[in-house]
């Protein structure tokens, strides 16, 4: 071997990209699944000192001294975040999202510690969240610092982000189909064949380790016998799938304006606000202990219909207001439990109702409240794929399939009809990012029509004739005409339309013998993006600009150079408005370098 082709040998690349990335990925599943596992041992330990030992320390409160227990999981909470990690605050999957959207999937290594730890204490003490965002987020977060420690690109970083997000929710429910799509249809949107790959590979891993360390072949919610009892209640689940879309708003529209009445609250520092959500908690689950901590025991209780009627109606609405209370002041914790809660009690009530009028066709309470379980997460998170997948898995059980379909389905459609942001997105919005089906907007789906067009229009009549028209066109630096008859629009006309017509020596016939009528048109509350669509229809240069509910009356006309123009200025407002954004979430640590620093 001469010395040539040695040093030829001795630069190649020990292990390929792909083979590379592999091993990166099955290391964010093997590591997603162990902090995830240390985490829900967290959650025990904090929830086994705070109930037990608590119990004998504050024996002189008797009953009333789980009224004190969150608010001291508040008080540790709330300096936890305010003066380590900002971006632990909250459920964890908007985070995610937004390192996502504006910061190439950068997450700094210090928010998996200080999440782990703000989550554990807010859960353990009592409060009503779930685990579930928490744990995506912490995967997420190990994802994104080995992309970052091997400086890979942005593209491979999202990619590592997603894998730890898919680990986080095959750890926590046991589930590794429904954490792919839960990284597919909710972070990043993206459904190409090698990142799906890399995603499998990283949720089957974890889904391995947690299996073997903790869950064993056992699914979440060990139900049997829960199935559609007659194809003639599937009009039942249709009315279920109906509610869960309207509760699922109210769910998202009720957690953002108790946030905006905690934020809104000068009176006493940021960093005690948990503390205060904690004690309003507290005197909740004096009266209604199932609100503490995610609930997975009344959740089973529902499922095995030993919830009264009464209860169950009430414990949808009493822990939406402990979840509110919690998150909204600014405890660390997820949303993903608390809905399955909700949807649960909300599926079993109805069950109870529908079971007691119409026994012979009907299922028990528990498979309507199986079916809730999906049906709520569904509308709020806006993810149906992911909830059906959820469901299955965790009950190992196909025969409701058809029943959750539906549901989770028509839930979906309802809600996003009511409110087009999802409980994860809103929060993104209220931050000045918009998001969209796991991927940021483009700079064009932020722009709408009215904003760029041309509201002084150039126009002729419908009876001008083609040559006076053409003189016309020569003294104007305009290609094209909308028509008018009138004050209605009737057609386009265009110089290509004029030169074919005098070629035939149509002179002296009115325009409205040549124009175009079959128009298309676009509207002002459209964006720009639905309207560069419809210039490719046909390859028109311009478009005329109507009202929505009067397409004849014209009020602008837009060009391709119009949007153009807004592109390269909204591009330069996008880019400025990420810049601000990041900072502000991280502004407390702006002095903080990165270990790492940047991918390159």
């Amino acid at each position: 071997m001469n010395r040539y082709t040695a040093k030829k040998l001795s630069n190649r690349p020990v292990l390929s990209e792909n083979t590379f990335l592999i091993l990166l990925a099955i290391l964010v599943g093997f590591g997603a699944a162990l902090l995830g596992l240390a985490f829900r041992a967290s959650i025990d330990l904090v929830n086994l000192l705070f109930f037990e030992k608590g119990k004998n320390i504050l024996a002189f409160l008797g009953k009333y001294y789980v009224v004190i227990l969150p608010a001291i999981g508040g008080m540790i909470v709330g300096p936890l975040i305010y003066f380590f990690a900002r971006e632990a605050k909250g459920h964890g999957v908007p985070e995610v999202m937004t390192a996502m959207a504006i910061r190439g999937g950068r997450i700094r290594p210090r928010v998996v510690l200080i999440k782990s730890l703000a989550s554990a204490f807010t859960i353990g003490s009592g409060g009503s969240a779930g685990s579930e965002g928490p744990i995506v987020q912490i995967g997420a977060g190990i994802g994104s610092t080995l992309g970052q420690f091997f400086h890979l690109s942005e593209e491979r970083l999202k990619s590592l982000v997603s894998c730890g997000a898919a680990a986080g929710i095959a750890t926590v429910f046991n589930a590794p189909i429904a954490g792919v799509f839960f990284a597919l249809e909710v972070i990043s949107g993206e459904f190409s064949a090698s990142f799906f790959s890399i995603v499998v590979i990283s949720a089957v891993t974890a889904s391995v380790v947690a299996r073997a360390v903790y869950w064993g072949n056992n699914p979440v919610f060990p139900v049997a016998g829960l199935s559609l009892a007659s194809p003639h209640e599937l009009i039942f689940y249709v009315l279920l799938g109906i509610l869960a879309g309207l509760f699922a708003v109210l769910e998202i529209k009720a957690t953002y304006k108790i946030e905006d009445l905690f934020d809104e609250w000068r009176g006493i520092p940021e960093y005690v606000k948990p503390a205060v959500g904690g004690l309003l908690v507290g005197i909740i689950g004096l009266a209604f202990p199932q609100v503490f901590g995610p609930g997975y025991e009344s959740i089973e209780a529902a499922l095995t219909g030993r919830l009264s009627l009464l209860l169950l109606v009430l414990l949808v609405f009493i822990k939406l207001l402990a979840v509110t209370l919690t998150l909204g002041s600014g405890g660390s914790g997820g949303v993903f439990a608390p809905s399955l809660f909700m949807g649960a009690m909300l599926g079993g009530a109805l069950g109870t109702i529908v079971h007691g009028l119409f026994p012979g066709f009907t299922a028990v309470s528990g498979a309507y409240a199986l079916v809730g379980m999906g049906a709520v997460f569904a509308g709020a998170a806006q993810a149906p794929i992911t909830s059906i997948i959820m469901i299955f898995e965790m009950t190992n059980d196909y025969r409701i399939i058809l029943p959750l379909m539906i549901a989770c389905v028509i839930s979906y459609v309802i809600a996003s009809q009511l409110h087009p942001e999802s409980i994860y997105t809103l929060k993104l919005l209220r931050r000045g990012i918009k998001f969209r089906h796991g991927r940021a907007r483009t700079v064009l789906e932020t722009i709408t029509v009215g904003e760029v067009m041309h509201r002084e229009v150039e126009t002729v009549p419908a009876n001008i004739t083609v040559s006076e028209l053409a003189d016309l066109m020569r003294k104007s630096r305009h290609t094209g005409f909308p028509v008018l008859d009138g004050n209605q629009l009737v057609g386009m006309v265009t110089v290509f339309d004029i030169r074919r017509a005098m070629d035939k020596g149509i002179n002296d016939e009115p325009v409205s013998k040549i124009m175009s009528t079959n128009l298309i048109v676009t509207y002002p509350e459209e964006n720009l993006g639905e309207a560069l669509k419809k210039f490719a229809v046909r390859g028109v240069g311009r478009l005329p600009v109507v009202k929505q509910d009067d397409p004849e009356h014209l009020v602008g006309i837009i060009t391709r150079s119009d949007i153009i123009r807004a592109y390269n200025k909204g591009l330069l407002d996008f880019q400025e408005e990420a810049a601000v954004s990041e900072e502000s979430t991280v502004q407390t640590f702006t002095d903080t370098p990165e270990p790492w620093g940047s991918s390159s």
